[in-house]
C-alpha cells in the first residue's frame, strides 16, 4: 500500500507529513514507557522483521497481491507507541533506500499504513482481551482480529486522503468501494501472519509479547470466607545486562530469519502488483504519479545496481535492507531507552 508521489497534492500531503511528524513526537515520548529491558533489544528486530516480510508480496485475487503492514504486530509484540515508530523506520528506509513509497508522500504513508494500523488493531486488541478469557489463546485471537481490521482501515485512511487531495478525476465511491474490498482480502493475509508470529512468540517467551502482559489473573485469597486479590508481589529488579542476554535467543532467532525471508524467500514472491497498485491502475488514480525522487539509488526497486543475476541481486538487497532496519532501528530504540533510564534516575533523585 506504498502510496507514490503524485496521487496524492502537494497541500495533503503536506499537512498528512505534519500529522505523521506530530505522531511521531508522540510515540518517542510514549515509547519511553514501553522500551523496557525485554522490549528494547526487540524493537530494532521487530521493524527490520517487518521490512523482511513486507519484501513476501502473496496473492489474494487474479493479477493482485498483497503485503503486510505490520501495525499490528508490532504493536501487539512491543506496544502502540513503539509499534508506530517500527513501521516509520521501515517506510523510511523503504522511501530513501529503495524508491518504495514517494518521499514527499512519506508522511501519507506513515499516517496510512504506521499509525492507522496500529490505532485500528491495538483498539480491536485490547477490546477483545477484556471479553476473553486470560489465555495465551484469547493473545493470538485478539491479535488474528486486530490486524484483520487494521488493513481495511489503512485503505479508508487512504481513501479520505484521496478525497481531499487526490489528483485524478476519479468518482470517490468506485476508489472506497475497491481499495475496502481488495484490502479486506489482504487483511486476512495480514492476520494469519500477525497471529502466527505473536503465537510463536508466546509460545517461546511470553513476557516478550507486550500484548501479553498481565494476562494471568491474579492470586486470589480467602478472608472472611470470601474470595479477594492477593497483594501484588514486588518484582524483582533485573539487571540490565542480564536481560539483554535472556533476549539473545529470540533476537538472533528473529534476525536469522528475517534474514532468509528477506534474501532467499522473497524472490519466490508473487510479481503482481499489490492492492493500491492495483486499484490505481484499473481506476486511473495512477495518471498523475511522479518518478520517485530515489529512483536513481544503487538499491532501487530492492536490487542491486549491476548486479546481473535478479536472484542474487534481490537477495542482496533483501539483506542490505534488513541490516540497515535493524541498524537504525535498535539505534533509535535504544537512545530512547535510555531517556527512559535518565527520566527514572531524575525522579528517584527528586523523590529523595
Amino acid at each position: 500500500m506504498h502510496v507514490p508521489d503524485g496521487f496524492i497534492d502537494a497541500p495533503v500531503s503536506l499537512s498528512a507529513g505534519v500529522a505523521a511528524a506530530g505522531a511521531v513526537a508522540v510515540s518517542l515520548r510514549g515509547a519511553r514507557r514501553e522500551l523496557d529491558e525485554r522490549a528494547a533489544p526487540l524493537a530494532g528486530l521487530v521493524a527490520a522483521f517487518i521490512f523482511a516480510v513486507q519484501m513476501l508480496n502473496f496473492p489474494v485475487a487474479a493479477g493482485t497481491s498483497g503485503h503486510l503492514l505490520g501495525g499490528a504486530l508490532a504493536a501487539i509484540l512491543v506496544g502502540p507507541w513503539t509499534g508506530v515508530l517500527c513501521v516509520s523506520v521501515v517506510l523510511l528506509m523503504q522511501g530513501v533506500l529503495f524508491a518504495d513509497g514517494g518521499l514527499t508522500a512519506l508522511g501519507v504513508n506513515v499516517v496510512t499504513m504506521g499509525v492507522v494500523t496500529v490505532v485500528v488493531a491495538y483498539a480491536v486488541f485490547r477490546g477483545l482481551l477484556k471479553l476473553l478469557p486470560d489465555t495465551r489463546r484469547s493473545v493470538t485471537v485478539a491479535a488474528f482480529a486486530g490486524a484483520l481490521l487494521s488493513v481495511p482501515g489503512a485503505a479508508v485512511m487512504f481513501t479520505l486522503l484521496y478525497a481531499l487531495g487526490g489528483t485524478t478525476d476519479v468518482p470517490l465511491g468506485k476508489v472506497f468501494t475497491a481499495m475496502v474490498g481488495v484490502h479486506v482480502l489482504i487483511g486476512i493475509g495480514e492476520a494469519v501472519i500477525t497471529a502466527a508470529t505473536v503465537g510463536a512468540v508466546l509460545a517461546v517467551r511470553p513476557d516478550l509479547v507486550h500484548g501479553a502482559r498481565g494476562l494471568a489473573a491474579p492470586l486470589k485469597l480467602r478472608v472472611g470466607g470470601k474470595l479477594v486479590d492477593a497483594p501484588a508481589a514486588a518484582p524483582a529488579a533485573v539487571p540490565a545486562a542480564v536481560a539483554a542476554r535472556s533476549t539473545k535467543p529470540v533476537w538472533i532467532t528473529g534476525l536469522v530469519t528475517a534474514l532468509v525471508l528477506a534474501g532467499f524467500v522473497s524472490f519466490y514472491a508473487s510479481a503482481s502488483p499489490d492492492g493500491l497498485e492495483k486499484v490505481a491502475a484499473d481506476k486511473g488514480i495512477d495518471q498523475n504519479v511522479q518518478e520517485h525522487a530515489a529512483a536513481g539509488s544503487p538499491l532501487a526497486d530492492y536490487s542491486v545496481k549491476d548486479v546481473d543475476d535478479a536472484r542474487l541481486s534481490g537477495g542482496l538487497a533483501g539483506v542490505i535492507g534488513v541490516g540497515a532496519t535493524v541498524a537504525v532501528g535498535t539505534g533509535i530504540f535504544w537512545t530512547v531507552r535510555r531517556r527512559r533510564a535518565e527520566d527514572l534516575t531524575a525522579a528517584s533523585a527528586t523523590a529523595v
